[in-house]
């Protein structure tokens, strides 16, 4: 009997999981296509095909649904790094495929979505006055801050990199190259694919940071 109930109860928690993915699918669609501020709960609601009531089971407004998306999504970058990471390859190579990941993502869906949260004023300030929204973004860049960091004292200890830079400077400079929209004319008007911004980007950027002789 009570084997009958705990495998009901987690039937039930499948079920609700694959909701609350369908759910904030569909939110990112209407996001995206709309803007946060003219998407509604109704349409979200709609495009899954439940009810509008049911959504408030899963999250108790538009807000909460904002702040877990941006949650799964940085959670998705992270998962998604750490498995460039763990390839058999050198520093450098690492770090192209992390700048490959930025660029030749920046173009989905979910990119787009974050990259207009965090240029609207007010989904930003939202998402910010949610607690949860500031702790994950704060967590997020801490966590692929040690990631980089770490490949780079790699290329030190192989003699790669420079041992004489500072590695939180090289963390700064690597950052300000994972910004796509930086260098989008160069892809709008140079025609350039963001394959090849980014191996350039990463050509030079190891130039920067070698160390002598390497």
């Amino acid at each position: 009997m009570q084997h009958t109930s705990t495998s009901h109860r987690s039937l039930k928690e499948k079920q609700r999981q694959e909701r609350e993915r369908l759910i904030l699918a569909a939110a990112e669609e209407v996001f995206t296509q709309k803007g946060y501020h003219e998407a509604s709960v109704d349409e979200i609601a709609a495009r899954v095909g439940i009810a509008k009531g049911t959504i408030y089971l899963h999250f108790s407004s538009k807000e909460e649904i904002l702040a877990a998306i941006f949650a799964r999504s940085m959670q998705k970058i992270l998962s998604d790094i750490d498995l460039t990471l763990d390839a058999d390859t050198t520093p450098q190579a690492k770090l192209e495929a992390i700048l490959l990941q930025f660029y030749t993502g920046f173009y989905s869906r979910q990119m787009q979505l974050l990259y207009a949260i965090f240029h609207s004023p007010d989904s930003k300030r939202i998402l910010m006055e949610k607690n949860e929204g500031n702790k994950t973004l704060q967590e997020t860049w801490r966590a692929l801050a040690d990631r980089i960091a770490k490949v780079l004292e790699e290329g030190k200890a192989n003699g790669s990199v420079d041992k004489d830079t500072p590695t939180n400077i090289m963390v700064s400079v690597f950052f300000s190259l994972t910004s796509p929209r930086s260098y989008e004319r160069l892809i709008v008007e140079d025609h350039m694919t963001p394959e090849e911004v980014a191996r350039y980007l990463a050509r030079v950027y190891f130039k920067g940071v070698a160390a002598q002789g390497s």
